[in-house]
């Protein structure tokens, strides 16, 4: 077999490995498959190549644009899916393990271009909340933003999942508008790189937004300073060793960390055997034990079961393990694929060992493989009789197939054993009882970065115990890291700086590109719903004719509607009302004379009318009052090349010039 030299990619060059290079070795057959690392790589110049290239580069783009530069990156990586397969057989991983890792990472690039477009505006400054008025008229105002932080993004990726891992960080991190070093665990280093140079041979990304260092980061992180970020993966003894750098102490470097976890699944009360919950249990924890052969940082680790349930338990589980087929990832028949490295499997069986005292092996023995070349194991299911006695099935995480039964007495029990683990990833519930899940989710929440309740109703559209959503943040307090990745917008905010800016309206919309209530009102020359979305401007304002509110038109309302709800239809009733002075008109009669008062009637460019956001009502209206609008164009969002959405500050006012009613209407307008 050829060893393939996997090589670093840094300021825009490769590099080959060095005379020291590390072998690597297949997790199948243990042959020599490739070498990574040893090379002489200048960091100081990887870090100006991202500061001064790939940085300057991404933030001239906007955010749509580097969410449209996502999308294609995504794309790219999808047309070369059976490549990625192939050669991610080689980490043990089976078909199904890539659903995991290569699918779910393409899947978390697409999540974050459509949430980029979506929940993002096109351009450099996100806002982050609503403006707060500072000063009694509104002449002064604050409001937070976010922008790019001015560095570099380090992403130290762990062994198991080596595209997942660095695909669920990279994407965040691109759409922010900074750039990444990705530096992945050497012994699946070889499946990143494959995916690095599909990227960057597509011409997508701009010059600098992407490096690649196989082996080592030598000092590296002696050279970062505050407008930089460490973000990791792995575990906690490594994580608190590069936490501790006095470098990223002593320039407050943004550090998030995902590590260790001894995560743990709650079989309810309520599930008895013979219902689907007790059913989707066995089922769910055995995915856990099998997929990635264990090798998952969410996976389940304790077993949390009634009493008088573990045998009925242990005997289900034990059924469905003895008949995972262990083997060759690439064979069909194979549902449960090796360890990454015999080095691996060591340390999966030191664990184990160190278990020993407090558990007894169910099923599951590793000597059926002791002569394999390969570094397969069985899954592995163990029975601790005495949680409230252990120590090491609360701290001690074997990370591979071996999952440990703990029996509980109670709720309160269950929650307390959870707990116990120091903090983790997820944890689940599977119960029919909403009482239950919200008692788990009181009691256990402040320890767990996830809850994951799934029943009968949910079972069909779930995903997973351990399956992190990019929607959804990932991470965890205590042993977990205390960090959180994913989760959205949220993911992304982590590599931007979160500044409090104080200002006039005017100087806040023209940096936040928002028009903020009180910032200078264009006159655009015509109806703004006669103008095109291109040729639309921020601020351009109309101010409508006054028209008059009549007692006919409240009755009409009301008998047209069948809202005749007793503010609107009798007098003396409306006032012993504290918010009324008397009868008054519906809060939706005077939406609808709003529209009638602003709409262009005539075909144009306003296609549609999508919704409005944040109504309030703020004063009633009494027939003889006269109504009239101020439309401001507040925001405008592309949406493709024919059409974008428009965002409109309405006020409705009285004949005193108070604010009757306020909200923002939402068009798509042509192009």
């Amino acid at each position: 077999m050829t060893v393939q030299n996997v090589q670093s990619f840094v300021a825009g060059r490769w590099i080959a490995p060095g005379d020291d290079a590390r072998q690597i070795a297949s997790a199948i057959d243990g042959q020599v498959i490739a070498q990574a690392g040893g090379a002489a790589l200048d960091m100081q110049e990887v870090l100006d190549f991202a500061r001064s290239t790939g940085g300057p580069a991404l933030r001239k783009l906007t955010f749509h644009d580097r969410a449209r530069m996502l999308k294609a990156l995504a794309l790219e990586l999808n047309k070369h899916k059976d490549a990625l397969y192939e050669i991610s057989y080689l980490t043990g991983a089976t078909r199904s393990d890539h659903a995991f890792d290569i699918d779910g990472g393409i899947g978390t690039m697409f999540v974050f271009a459509s949430k980029g477009r979506r929940e993002m505006p096109d351009g450099q400054v996100y806002l982050d909340g609503s403006p707060e008025q500072l000063g009694k008229t509104g002449a002064f105002l604050g409001q937070h933003i976010c922008t790019p932080l001015l560095g570099a993004a380090v992403h130290i990726n762990a062994y198991n999942f080596p595209l997942w891992g660095m695909l669920e960080k990279l994407a965040p991190t691109l759409l922010a508008g900074v750039p990444a070093i990705v530096k992945p665990a050497t012994d699946t280093c070889y499946v990143t790189e494959l995916a690095v140079k599909i990227m960057l041979d597509s011409g997508i990304l701009p010059a600098g937004a992407l490096q690649f260092i196989a082996g080592g980061v030598g000092d590296l992180l002696d050279r970062l300073d505050c407008q930089d970020a460490v973000s990791f993966t792995g575990s906690a003894a490594t994580a608190l060793k590069l936490r501790s750098n006095p470098r990223l102490l002593g320039n407050a470097v943004r550090f998030v960390a995902e590590q260790d976890s001894l995560n743990a699944s709650i079989l309810g009360p309520d599930a008895e055997p013979g219902t689907p919950e007790f059913d989707l249990f066995v089922k769910e924890v055995h995915r856990e034990m099998t997929t990635k052969a264990g090798q998952k940082c969410t996976a389940i680790r304790r077993i949390l079961v009634p009493e008088d349930r573990i045998e009925a338990v242990s005997d289900a589980l034990a059924q469905r393990l003895a008949k995972t087929v262990v083997g060759d990832p690439r064979d069909e028949a194979t549902r449960m694929g090796a360890l990454v490295s015999k080095g691996q499997k060591a340390d999966v069986l030191a664990r184990v060992a160190e278990l020993g005292a407090e558990v007894q092996r169910l099923c599951g023995n590793p000597d059926d493989f002791a002569d394999s070349a390969g570094a397969f194991l069985p899954p592995m299911l163990l029975l601790c009789a005495d949680p409230d006695g252990a120590q090491r099935v609360h701290d001690t995480e074997a990370f591979g197939p071996v999952s440990t039964l703990l029996p509980y007495r109670d709720l309160d029990h269950a929650i307390a054993l959870a707990n116990r683990g120091g903090g983790s990833l997820v944890t689940s519930v599977i119960t029919h009882d909403a009482g239950v899940a919200r008692d788990v989710v009181l009691g256990a929440a402040a320890y767990h970065g996830r809850i994951y309740i799934n029943d009968r109703t949910s079972m069909k559209e779930s995903t997973g115990h351990g399956a992190p959503m990019p929607h959804m943040i990932h991470g965890g307090p205590g042993r977990a890291g205390g960090g959180e990745e994913l989760g959205g917008v949220r993911g992304v905010k982590h590599y931007m700086q979160r500044t409090a800016v104080q200002g006039s309206p005017d100087m806040l919309t023209a940096i936040g590109g928002t028009w903020v209530p009180g910032a200078t009102q264009k006159d655009g020359g015509a109806h703004p719903f006669t103008r095109r979305f291109g040729v639309l401007e921020i601020g351009e304002t109309i101010v409508t004719a006054p028209r008059t509110v009549t007692l006919e038109d409240i009755a009409h309302f009301a008998e047209f509607t069948g809202d005749t709800f007793y503010a609107h239809m009798d007098d003396a009733a409306a006032k012993r009302n504290p918010f009324f002075p008397g009868r008054v008109a519906h809060g939706y009669l005077l939406l609808s004379f709003a529209a009638g008062l602003f709409v262009e009637p005539n075909e144009g460019p306003v296609l549609a009318n999508t919704g409005l956001d944040n109504l309030r009502f703020m004063k009633p209206v009494s027939a003889g009052s006269a109504i009239h609008v101020r439309l401001t164009v507040k925001a405008k969002t592309p949406r493709n090349a024919d059409y974008g959405e428009v965002r409109w500050h309405v006020t409705l006012l009285d004949q005193d010039g108070d604010k009757v009613a306020e909200y923002e209407l939402l068009t798509m307008n042509a192009a």
